[in-house]
């Protein structure tokens, strides 16, 4: 639980500095985003999970989570 825990703080750092540091940039991604058809995206959904998936199961295998 506490992996999970970290993982979601990481989430909300990486989200607060993207919104702090170039909210112009965030208005034009989800400009970009509003410009897709819904199966778009769902599929890059299902590409960000996978890749935050891999990226976990990276960092666990490197010894990222070992008590």
């Amino acid at each position: 639980m506490s992996w999970a825990l970290l993982a979601l703080g990481l989430v909300l750092v990486v989200e607060g500095l993207l919104w702090a540091l170039a909210p112009h940039l965030v208005e034009e991604l989800l400009a970009a985003l509003r410009a897709l058809t819904p199966e778009e995206r769902r599929l890059a959904g299902l590409a960000a999970l996978a890749l935050g998936l891999a990226l976990v199961w990276g960092a666990r295998m490197a010894g990222a989570f070992s008590p």
